[in-house]
């Protein structure tokens, strides 16, 4: 049932009777067997299959919303579905349901010198609430990794996605009851109204254990600054890629393309092309004429606009922008220390690429880059969960602790010690 957004009473009612089915089916779904968690995935993938025009019908109504409201291509892109994407949801489900079931896996295990047997053991957070904007695939990736992982979840998708991600969520629950697990472990929050994104932040009277938001910005900033649990951010994706002055050209044109190109509207997209002063005579040319030509807009520094009447003048804004879009600002700099001091300096600490043949500069790249994911010779769009195989992600997650880079399953477990004695008692 969808609930009036003028009723905020009704609201605060529905979305604390959601918190409390959702730790009541914790319980259950904490204990589940890996076959059992195996047998929702694989049905609620089915469900995908068999319910795929419809999702296709509902995802066309979010569309034309979001078109009608003047969201920009990037962000439909993000939330537009077809045939290939629902497939590849589905095929995400079956990944998630082939990896190894993380719950009880023993981290570390070790014998004091009294005899005692300790092991570090992996369980469940418990109840995880998934804030996330436009992609109606994090419905189903979101659910199915928390399920995985013996975790309930909470999902408020975007307003823009709603009726695409009513559907896919039908497809977990069937998959939860073909399984007999607790059709409440994976609840979709059946609201468009923002006053349910406060009452998840305030933690539902002590249901939810950790927020996930998967979003822009200003969602991430409301989820950081208001949230009374605690948070896995991401910030924003404000991605480099540093060509090198021994990087080999035609290399470098393949990844900055596909890096910037291959799909705009992802996180690990790259926003900002570096390029080695000691190279740019020989490689800025070409590098800015591939991406001019692949219709990017280029907007450079000094050097960069020397290469073509076509590129625009950077602003300094430009430097800490996340487009998203078919738009890419280019500088020249000092070298691997000149990189690494811009990168630290406008990064979000998301994903950053080097491309050079020298192992000894890459190294120094890798080390001293301090981002959640730094790449050598590989384009900034690999930073994603299902091409770290771990089937899926939440999000990649930008903070130093718990979780950081993609948040899978293993991400979405905590740990516990068990020990065990033969009757020591303490001096």
């Amino acid at each position: 049932m969808t609930i009036s957004s003028q009723d905020a009473g009704e609201i605060a009612a529905q979305m604390h009777l959601i918190g409390r089915h959702a730790r009541s089916a914790q319980r259950g779904i904490a204990l589940a067997s890996p076959e059992a968690k195996t047998c929702a995935l694989l049905a609620a993938a089915t469900a995908l299959y068999d319910h795929n025009a419809e999702i296709i019908h509902a995802n066309a109504a979010d569309v034309e919303t979001a078109r009608a409201a003047g969201m920009t291509a990037s962000y439909i892109d993000r939330l537009a579905l077809d045939t290939k994407r629902i497939n590849a949801i589905g095929q995400g489900l079956e990944d998630i349901a082939a990896l190894p079931d993380p719950v009880g896996k023993v981290m570390e295990a070790w014998t004091r010198p009294n005899g005692m047997r300790i092991e570090r053991v992996r369980v469940p957070i418990g109840v995880i609430g998934i804030i996330f904007e436009s992609r109606p695939n994090v419905t189903a990736d979101a659910g199915a990794l928390c399920l995985k992982a013996g975790n309930a979840a909470i999902l408020r998708g975007g307003s823009d996605s709603f009726e695409t991600s009513r559907i896919i969520h039908r497809c977990l629950v069937e998959g939860l009851s073909t399984a007999g697990l607790p059709e409440a472990a994976v609840q979709l929050v059946p609201t468009r109204d923002r006053a349910a994104v406060g009452l998840m932040l305030e933690g539902l009277q002590g249901a939810i254990d950790v927020i996930v938001p998967r979003g822009g910005k200003s969602l991430v900033a409301r989820v950081q600054a208001e949230a009374r649990v605690p948070v896995f951010a991401h910030l924003e994706g404000i991605c480099h890629t540093y060509v090198d002055r021994d990087a080999d050209l035609d290399m470098a044109v393949r990844i900055v393309l596909n890096a910037k190109l291959r799909r705009t509207s992802v996180c690990g997209a790259t926003e900002t092309l570096l390029v080695d002063r000691g190279a740019a005579p020989a490689v800025l040319p070409t590098l800015v004429g591939a991406l001019l030509s692949a219709g990017c807009q280029v907007r450079g520094d000094e050097a960069t606009l020397k290469t073509d009447a076509r590129v625009q003048p950077a602003k300094e804004g430009d430097w800490s922008s996340e487009y998203l879009e078919a738009i890419i600002a280019v500088k020249v700099v000092d070298g691997v220390d000149g990189a690494v001091g811009h990168i630290a300096r406008y990064g979000s600490q998301h994903t950053d690429s080097i491309v050079t043949g020298s192992a000894d500069t890459a190294e120094r790249f890798l080390d001293q880059v301090d981002s959640a994911i730094v790449m050598h010779n590989a384009s900034t769009q690999f930073a994603d969960g299902g091409e770290f195989g771990f089937g899926a992600e939440i999000g990649i997650a930008t903070g130093r602790l718990h979780a950081r880079g993609p948040v899978g399953v293993e991400q979405l477990t905590t740990f516990k010690y068990k020990i065990r004695g033969t009757g020591q008692v303490r001096p």
